[in-house]
């Protein structure tokens, strides 16, 4: 099998770096403002079904509504929301749950993380398409 190598595109190398810095930041920020409570960690829960959204959304705009630059998905998707969520942290905080004996929330934890992520990602899609249609619609009832 041969070996298969690929130029390096600096520029989208640089805009997901640069967008990785923006999304870690919002990631900290939000860590700042949603609170902790009962050994359960919210934080990650939240950025994780906040960036889940957002993907949703991105994906319905720049897949079916608008043609976009060819880094605008390196930028924000790989980027910013890369660099925002965390599902990383999210596995070390289940695997702590569980080293402290709280199955039933480390279980519960697992689960709902990916059913609210993933349900938050059908939520963003199936909300711009609808958003998007409705705007299309209620602009050719105005001419």
């Amino acid at each position: 099998m041969a070996a298969r190598t690929r130029e390096v595109d600096g520029l989208m190398l640089a805009v997901i770096a640069l967008g990785g810095g923006i999304g870690a930041l919002l990631r900290y920020g939000t860590s700042l403002v949603v609170p902790e409570a009962g050994g359960i960690p919210w934080q990650t829960l939240a950025v994780n079904a906040i960036g889940c959204l957002a993907i949703g959304v991105l994906m319905a705009v720049i897949t079916e509504f608008r043609s976009a630059h060819r880094l605008v998905r390196p930028f924000l998707g790989v980027g910013v929301l890369g660099g925002f969520t965390t599902f990383s942290t999210y596995a070390v905080e289940v695997r702590r749950l569980l080293e402290s004996g709280r199955m039933a929330t480390a279980f519960g934890y697992l689960g709902g993380t990916v059913m609210i992520s993933l349900g938050a990602v059908v939520l963003g899609l199936g909300a711009t398409r609808w958003a998007v249609r409705t705007a299309r619609r209620l602009g050719a009832g105005d001419e």
